[in-house]
């Protein structure tokens, strides 16, 4: 699943697409509401008319992911290697200290 690498060797990579401050700043907002949009779509198959929720969440996330990258200039790093969309969770929490 890792390809060979560390945990760490993928974020260092992340990493490098991810050093102007605003990109830090939209990633630190947006990727947090893409991981919650997740299991509140679960929670949506339950509650009628709970999906906007979720599917704002995951939109407006991915809106800040994009904006970030205009200023970055650089394309997100998923479009290299579909694992970067795991690395950029792992990411996040490093950031915050976790």
């Amino acid at each position: 699943m890792l390809g060979g690498k560390t945990w760490d060797e993928w974020i260092a990579e992340y990493s490098e697409s991810h050093e102007h401050p605003v990109n830090k700043l939209t990633h630190k907002i947006g990727i947090p509401m893409i991981a919650l949009s997740a299991p509140l779509f679960l929670v949506a198959i339950f509650v009628k008319g709970f999906w906007i929720v979720p599917f704002v969440l995951f939109v407006v996330g991915w809106i800040f992911q994009f904006v970030g990258h205009a200023f970055e200039g650089k394309a997100p790093e998923f479009f290299k290697d579909w694992r970067f969309l795991l690395v950029g969770v792992r990411w996040w929490l490093k950031k915050i200290g976790r």
